[in-house]
């Protein structure tokens, strides 16, 4: 109840007490009052005292419960800044541990992750618990993240060195890192990214994503024991008390937080690129897959359908739609069938399956995020055995399915009259992100013109979408891709600060 609302009901007593005063008078002067007439005026004066008494009470319990609320958000602060105070102890007794040191921690890492119980078992769990991707994926992706997640190597010095004297350029931590973890890749975000800060020399604050939360915690917990082991101080790595928008939005806004990072969709990049810290924002993709008249059909097509399917379609860079030049399209699909796609021709099974796994033809459904080609098909009333790994259909380029980021594998496949539009085409359903895209084609100009226009953080030529993360491609892994603020494929250098230490007039010994 507002103060205005209080005042009220205290005129009311008033009023109420006056109207009393008044008839008790008016019965002592006009004593032939009739008796009825003056209980009558009782009973109304008691009805108003009773409504202003009940009034009364009822902006007493809203005054109540709001200080109750209160008091409960100052406690969750209080538990929240216990929690961050832990966090920067730990910063603080890092800051005095050698490269040497972090290396050994980055080791520790590696170990837990690639222990053959706790590969299986947080891959297992990670699916259990989030309903989404594929055990045998999750395995992969875990380990990759550990073995090819680059530590204190990456952290090269520079060094300028002439008439004017000597200086270095180093890279140096940040401080305490909060770090947003989606429930897409749970594990594989948080030991990458444990990885690249803990090498950096930063401790790290996770918020994991409530739908694997339980995974999550587990392996941080591991990952302390460990680091404890090896004599790191206590709490490098922690979580949120407990996973929520609320926790999140404390750990963000903390003062010691110094830097943000944020794997998921637009809306929490957006919120963590609005705190005024230092942000990176690994956001969402929608990636196409080009292929012309010149390109290994054969090749193409499988590692289509494998790029698409691998851990059912979860990962950002997975391809989303395919546009073939219409010359080849056939053929292309005749091998992607070879390989493992099932093609749905029939209209109304296509419109069902839009209605199925979309929200309003404008987002995925998140129940079928995730989910195998053989699960989805059997909601339409398709059965199909295991080997079926994505489903294939033609669509127009403004379907939902070519214009969605689906994060399940579902491919459509448009056809256009040359590489060309194409190409045009394939910058246009990216939507800006600046994700990543695939092309098969051995036509160097074009695959230069394609590269050129389109603008990605990760450009596959020739091979699957994966192959742009290290698995079977050149290159270091990482499962934080920071499209929206421009870092790129983070690792250990994305999370420091570059600093200049000058030595005038010293330590140049090549002229006397």
């Amino acid at each position: 109840m507002n103060r205005h609302d209080f005042r009220k009901s205290d005129l009311i007593a008033i009023v109420g007490v006056l109207m009393f005063a008044i008839v008790y008078a008016v019965d002592k002067l006009v004593y032939e009052m009739p008796k009825v007439t003056f209980i009558v005026l009782v009973a109304v004066i008691a009805l108003v005292l009773l409504g202003s008494l009940m009034v009364q009470s009822k902006g007493l319990q809203q005054r109540l419960d709001y200080y109750n609320s209160k008091a409960a958000a100052l406690d969750k602060s209080i538990d929240s800044e216990k929690e961050r105070t832990k966090e920067i102890e730990a910063q603080k007794e890092y800051m005095n541990h050698s490269m040497a040191d972090r290396q050994r921690y980055v080791e520790g890492i590696r170990e837990v992750v690639c222990t053959k119980e706790n590969l299986e078992y947080m891959s297992k769990l990670a699916v259990e618990e989030s309903g989404m991707g594929a055990y045998e994926y999750k395995v992969i992706k875990n380990r990759l993240a550990a073995v090819k997640s680059p530590g204190v190597e990456d952290l090269t010095t520079e060094a300028l060195s002439g008439d004017d004297g000597l200086t270095l350029v180093e890279y140096c931590p940040f401080g305490v890192i909060g770090a947003i973890a989606p429930t897409t890749n749970p594990t594989e975000t948080v030991i990458c990214n444990s990885i690249a800060m803990l090498a950096g020399g930063n401790t790290v604050v996770f918020s994991p994503h409530p739908r694997s939360k339980g995974v999550s915690i587990w392996l941080i917990k591991k990952l302390n024991a460990k680091l404890e082991e090896l004599g790191a101080p206590r709490n490098l790595i922690v979580t949120v008390k407990e996973p929520s928008i609320e926790n999140t939005n404390i750990m963000m806004n903390h003062p010691k937080v110094r830097m943000l990072v944020a794997t998921g969709g637009p809306g929490i990049v957006k919120a963590v690129m609005s705190t005024g810290k230092k942000a990176i924002g690994a956001g969402a993709g929608n990636p196409p897959v080009v292929v012309d008249e010149t390109a290994d059909i054969e090749k193409a097509a499988k590692d289509i359908v494998n790029g698409c399917s691998f851990d059912n379609n979860l990962p950002c860079i997975a391809e989303k739609e395919v546009i073939a030049v219409d010359q080849i399209a056939d053929y292309l699909i005749f091998n992607m069938k070879n390989n493992g796609a099932y093609e749905v021709k029939d209209p109304e099974i296509i419109e069902k399956m839009v209605d199925l796994v979309t929200k309003d033809r404008k987002k995925p459904a998140v129940n079928f995020v995730g989910k195998s080609a053989q699960y989805i098909l059997d909601k339409v009333g398709i059965k199909v055995g295991p080997e079926v790994k994505c489903i294939i259909m033609e669509a127009p380029k403004d379907h939902p399915f070519v214009q969605i980021e689906l994060m399940m594998p579902i491919l459509p496949i448009v056809r256009v009259p040359n590489v060309d539009e194409a190409i045009d085409f394939a910058v246009e359903v990216e939507h800006g992100n600046r994700h990543t895209a695939m092309m098969h084609s051995k036509n160097v100009d074009k695959l230069t013109k394609m590269a050129k226009e389109i603008e990605t953080t990760i450009f596959v030529k020739n091979g699957p979408s994966y192959a742009g993360i290290g698995v079977g491609g050149m290159g270091y892994t990482t499962f934080t891709i920071a499209g929206p603020t421009g870092e790129g494929l983070t690792s250990a250098k994305s999370f420091c600060r570059k600093r200049r230490c000058v030595l005038q007039d010293g330590l140049h010994i090549r002229m006397k």
